[in-house]
């Protein structure tokens, strides 16, 4: 009688852990298939990484809902509820609600230690004399190369890092971690790209790279502000005010936990603006 007992509370816990996992919340996250080093479908990125601990934090299971083009993702995936949660989203992206800042970057220079080059900002003269830049179109880094006359002289050299393709409405993408690669080889003097794109690839390169944050104080020529820093927050859908506030909770208690597996990948933080600051 006794054995038989056993066996039924034996099985009745078993029953009651199944249910427990089968009513465990989902955190549906939206990620990139293959747009390293934040995501991948393999889980790979620093952004899964993220993902899976506030999954943890919040007590949710998490589910990745994998996108290919960055360009309709939003639309596609989270307007129809495919998916709750975007991470590493522009603080204030008007197309969703916005966490409070889990990180602030900005801009870099990459070249390489062994050639010395005093890269602080625009005016430095090893951008005059630099024979190639690598950089991604469409960046600020675009616009400053154009204020300080050396846009044109990079045309060619940019064909070279995408390659020719004829793709009408198709998403041109540049792999960050050719770029770097291009500095590392001697190819290029210089690269400019978005500090969190690039760190990865500097931290793992067998070249040792000198990665130097670009100050928040440029200007085109008619006077118009620049921007190299800017704060990264997850975004989620509109009209989940509860999830928003649960991640926010989550944010501000364990910045630190988030801090460190940022700049485990290699990746230069910087202080919150004060705007961000004191709306949080």
């Amino acid at each position: 009688m006794k054995k038989k007992i056993h066996i039924f509370t034996a099985l009745a816990l078993g029953l009651g852990f199944a249910t427990a996992q089968a009513e465990q919340p989902t955190l549906k996250v939206c990620t990139a298939e293959n747009e390293m080093p934040y995501s991948n479908k393999n889980g790979e990125g620093f952004e899964n990484k993220l993902a899976q601990y506030l999954a943890e934090q919040l007590g949710r299971k998490l589910e990745t809902v994998t996108w290919t083009d960055p360009r309709y993702f939003i639309r596609d995936y989270v307007d129809k509820g495919l998916c709750d949660v975007v991470m590493g989203v522009d603080y204030g992206d008007p197309r969703l609600y916005t966490t409070v800042p889990y990180y602030r970057s900005g801009y870099v220079f990459i070249s390489r230690e062994q050639d010395e080059l005093d890269l602080q900002n625009w005016d430095s003269a090893a951008l005059q004399k630099a024979k190639r830049i690598a950089f991604i179109p469409g960046t600020p880094a675009e616009t400053m190369l154009r204020a300080i006359g050396r846009y044109n002289d990079m045309f060619n050299y940019q064909q070279e890092l995408v390659g020719f393709k004829s793709k009408r409405n198709q998403y041109i993408k540049y792999e960050t971690e050719k770029l770097v690669t291009e500095v590392a080889s001697g190819k290029a003097e210089i690269a400019i790209l978005w500090g969190p794109a690039a760190a990865r690839y500097v931290k793992a390169s067998a070249v040792p790279l000198t990665m130097t944050v670009i100050p928040d104080d440029n200007h085109r020529a008619d006077g118009q502000k620049v921007g190299f820093h800017y704060s990264t927050a997850i975004g989620v859908r509109k009209g989940e005010t509860a999830l928003l506030e649960q991640l926010n909770r989550v944010i501000r208690k364990q910045q630190d936990e988030i801090d460190e597996l940022l700049e485990a990948e290699g990746i230069p933080l910087l202080d919150e603006a004060e705007t961000a600051l004191s709306m949080n």
